[in-house]
């Protein structure tokens, strides 16, 4: 949960992981994952984006393609 929303908790996340992670979901979405005990790196968007990331170098950069809302 964010700070913003009271949560406490930090983790530290790669900035590329961040911003895709924001790309697939709002902030709400993600509260109500961590709340419904969802794990986000089993969800389609974040499983794939995994799989291209694990033999990346640390310092790899690549741009972030927001998801299109419906709406």
């Amino acid at each position: 949960m964010p700070k913003s929303r009271g949560g406490r908790q930090t983790e530290p996340v790669h900035p590329i992981c961040h911003r895709t992670l924001h790309a697939h979901f709002t902030n709400h979405e993600l509260a109500r994952m961590e709340r419904d005990g969802v794990d986000i790196r089993r969800a389609e968007p974040i499983a794939a984006f995994l799989a291209f990331i694990a033999g990346k170098p640390p310092d790899f950069y690549a741009p972030t393609r927001k998801r299109r809302r419906d709406g």
